[in-house]
């Protein structure tokens, strides 16, 4: 059946957003879940099951299998079904641009007369959106010439696409996270007592706070944890403000480092037990922007050695080279009762928001040492 006055439905609702203030409602669903638009003749053709190796794949460097994102195909044979599609909060609309589908309808409607022409052209296939219909919105337009085409397109651009949404999901936790406070009391000691500091919510408390020397260098190490019934979380900062000789930072170099300052400083119940990477599942590194500087995160899971336990975690390694700091941060969790991927996406998010103070030195350091 053939959509009626889908042109001037998206048309008219351009219009309203253009003229003045956005005073469209949020849009509607939640973290980790993507809606796919799609004719539901084409919900087992290759663009489908491409789109489910992309998007519906799973995480890698979690303790069990969880999906990127959750992901709800949806079909709509009216304007009233559209309008209901349209207001999700991770949006995918995927078809053939020639199909005579209403998804195709609506796909052709959307795109100018000169990208459908480089559509056909194969220059390009992926159109992302922010913030069409609703606030808070993310929409990727697919479409190409062929299913065929289309669904090798978005298998050659895998981790593109799958970064884009992940990347917005993470800022969308940045508030998540926040929503029922912040110890901006902690925030604020680190910068003025470390010359750095990153975001805690509410209910992180404090465990240690200490200098150590080792092989006649000073280190820093600081730990945190937010125990919960059957969800024990905590936070480690390791920095030295002696990193000259730091040339190059490797995803082994990281590794070493951290198991090394693990066995030191994260410790088990046991006296042989300790905090070390588990190295049987994938232990990924990539680098990022993080306050201006290239830094690099670091996804895997942890294992107590002497003990039964294991969870997932996230690590930052930040070297600020114009006063030689070099920073390790890390979350970990042992939740065996709960999903991992939200909690993971809630540490990258706090680790991201890490920041140090360039003008920061040793002697910045003796002179709150002095004043306490």
């Amino acid at each position: 059946m053939r959509l009626v006055n889908i042109v001037s439905i998206v048309t008219a609702l351009l219009f309203t957003v253009n003229c003045g203030g956005d005073y469209r409602p949020e849009a509607t669903g939640t973290l980790g879940e993507a809606v796919v638009v799609m004719d539901s003749t084409q919900l087992e053709s290759e663009t489908a099951d491409a789109i489910r190796e992309v998007f519906g794949r799973g995480i890698e460097t979690l303790p069990s299998w969880e999906p990127i994102m959750d992901l709800r195909f949806r079909d709509f044979k009216n304007n009233n079904e559209l309008e209901k599609r349209r207001k999700y909060k991770n949006l995918i609309i995927a078809a053939p641009i020639n199909d005579s589908t209403n998804t195709a309808e609506w796909v052709r409607a959307l795109l100018s007369e000169r990208v459908e022409e480089s559509v056909k052209t194969g220059n390009n296939f992926a159109f992302p959106l922010k913030n069409e219909w609703y606030k808070n919105q993310w929409t990727m337009i697919l479409t190409s010439t062929s299913d065929s085409a289309l669904a090798r397109k978005i298998r050659q651009s895998k981790e593109t696409l799958s970064d884009q949404l992940l990347q917005i999901e993470l800022q969308r936790w940045n508030e998540e996270v926040y929503d029922k406070g912040e110890q901006t009391d902690v925030s604020d000691s680190l910068w003025a007592n470390h010359g750095w500091k990153i975001r805690m919510q509410h209910d992180w408390r404090k465990n240690i706070d200490t200098t150590y020397t080792q092989n006649g260098i000073e280190n820093h190490i600081i730990t945190m944890r937010r125990p919960l019934p059957d969800n024990d979380r905590w936070f480690w900062a390791w920095w030295t403000d002696n990193a000259s000789n730091i040339d190059s930072i490797s995803s082994e170099w990281i590794n070493n480092k951290r198991d090394a300052i693990m066995e030191q400083w994260i410790r088990g119940s046991r006296d042989s037990s300790f905090v070390t990477t588990e190295y049987r599942r994938p232990v990924l590194t990539d680098s990022i922007q993080i306050d201006g500087r290239t830094s690099f995160e670091t996804l895997g899971t942890w294992q107590m050695k002497n003990d039964a336990m294991g969870g997932p975690f996230a690590n930052l390694t930040v070297h600020d080279k114009r006063n030689d700091r070099l920073f390790i941060l890390e979350f970990g969790q042992f939740a065996p009762r709960y999903d991992k991927r939200r909690f993971v996406r809630q540490f990258r998010t706090m680790l991201r928001t890490f920041q140090s103070d360039s003008s920061w030195s040793s002697m910045n350091n003796n002179t709150v040492a002095n004043r306490e």
